[in-house]
C-alpha cells in the first residue's frame, strides 16, 4: 500500500508545480452548439447517477481548499447556470476557511436573471464567453439566436458588481476574423476586460486543424492596426494564462492566451474536476484519476485527498500539441470543463 503523503502537503507534481486553480465542472450540459465545441445535435449527456450531488461537490472543494491549499475555485461546465444547485454551492463555497476567491465561466445565457444572486452568494466574478456582438454571427457560431440574452448577462454581472467582467473570445478563420476590433471596442466602451483565446483542439468532432486556427500573432496584427498595444510587465503575470497588453497606454487591457503557439505549461497551477468526479492534471490529459468512487464508498477526508496528490504526481511536463504524437482528448471541452 501507498503511504499516505504528508498532511495539509500541496497538489505538487514532479516538475516543481504546484495547482492552486481548480476549476470544477458542474455539469456537461449546454443551450448553446458552438461549431467549435460540438455537433449541431449535442452529445450523449451524463446520466445523473453519474454526476456528483451538491453535497459531493463541495465537499471535494473543501478538502481542496482545507487540505490541499486550493485558493482559487472556477465553477465551469458546460453551462454552469444549467445547474439548479449553483447558488447554494457558491454561497457554501465562499463560506470555506481559508476563503478562496470564486469565479464563474458561463456563456451568459440566463445571467441576467442569476447574476445578483451569485453576488449575494460571494460569487467575486464571471468569465462570460462572447464571440462576436453580430447577430448573424452569433448565429452562425452557436446555432441559437441568443445574443440579446448574452448582451444582457454581462450588463446584469456588470451592474451587480462582479468585476472584472471577463469576456472570452474565440476567432475561427473565414467566420469572425476580421471582427477582433470591433470586439475589444465593444468590451472597452462597456467596462469589460476581453481575452482572446486560440482555439484548441478541444472540439467533439476532433476537427481542429492547426492550419486553420487564428494565432496570437495574427490576433495581435489585426487588433494593432487600430490600437495602440503594449505588452505588460512579463514578470507581473505569474501563472496566469493570458499575456495581457495595454491599450492606447492604459488603463485599459487586452488579454491572448496563446495555448497552442505560445504553451505556458510550465507555469501552470491548474487542476480540474469533473462533474462526474474525475480528477484531470491538464486540459489536454489521455487519462483521469477517479474520486466518485471513493468518495461514495465512504473515504475520509484525508483519504480523498491523498488520492488527489497522487492524481497530481504524473502530470505531463507540457499538454504536447507541437509533438507529432499528440493526441486530442477523449472528452471534449463541455465535458471537461474550462
Amino acid at each position: 500500500m501507498t503511504a499516505l503523503s504528508t498532511p495539509h502537503s500541496g497538489l505538487a507534481d514532479n516538475f516543481g508545480r504546484v495547482a492552486t486553480d481548480l476549476r470544477v465542472s458542474l455539469t456537461d450540459r449546454c443551450n448553446l452548439r458552438c461549431t467549435y465545441c460540438m455537433p449541431e445535435e449535442g452529445l450523449d449527456w451524463l446520466a445523473k447517477p453519474e454526476l456528483l450531488t451538491d453535497d459531493e461537490i463541495v465537499r471535494l472543494v473543501s478538502i481542496a481548499v482545507t487540505h490541499l491549499g486550493v485558493d482559487e475555485i472556477r465553477f465551469t461546465g458546460g453551462e454552469p447556470l444549467l445547474r439548479r444547485g449553483l447558488v447554494g454551492i457558491v454561497s457554501r463555497t465562499t463560506q470555506l476557511q481559508p476563503r478562496p476567491q470564486v469565479s464563474l465561466t458561463t456563456n451568459g445565457i440566463g445571467l441576467a436573471r442569476q447574476a445578483e444572486a451569485l453576488r449575494e452568494a460571494g460569487l467575486d466574478r464571471v468569465n462570460v464567453s462572447l464571440d462576436t456582438i453580430r447577430q448573424d454571427t452569433f448565429l452562425q457560431m452557436t446555432r441559437r439566436d441568443r445574443l440579446k440574452d448574452v448582451l444582457a448577462g454581462l450588463a446584469a454581472a456588470h451592474e451587480a458588481g462582479l468585476a472584472p467582467v471577463k469576456v472570452n473570445a474565440v476567432l475561427m478563420r473565414g467566420v469572425n476574423d476580421d471582427q477582433a476590433p470591433e470586439l475589444l471596442q465593444f468590451c472597452l466602451d462597456h467596462g469589460y476586460e476581453l481575452r482572446f483565446i486560440e482555439q484548441m483542439p478541444l472540439d467533439a468532432q476532433h476537427g481542429w486543424s492547426r492550419d486553420q486556427m487564428i494565432t496570437a500573432d495574427e490576433i495581435l496584427e489585426m487588433l494593432g492596426e487600430r490600437f495602440g498595444l503594449e505588452a505588460t510587465d512579463a514578470a507581473a503575470r505569474g501563472s496566469a494564462p493570458a499575456e495581457s497588453f495595454t491599450v492606447h497606454g492604459g488603463p485599459a487591457t487586452v488579454g491572448i492566451i496563446a495555448s497552442v503557439t505560445r504553451p505556458f505549461c510550465g507555469d501552470c497551477d491548474r487542476v480540474r474536476l469533473t462533474a462526474d468526479g474525475q480528477v484531470r492534471d491538464c486540459l489536454f490529459a489521455r487519462t483521469e484519476s477517479d474520486l466518485r468512487t471513493a468518495l461514495r464508498a465512504g473515504a475520509g477526508d484525508e483519504e480523498l485527498a491523498d488520492r488527489w496528490r497522487r492524481a497530481m504526481r504524473g502530470k505531463l511536463p507540457g499538454h504536447g500539441i507541437n509533438d507529432p504524437s499528440f493526441l486530442q482528448p477523449v472528452r471534449p471541452m463541455s465535458a471537461i470543463g474550462g
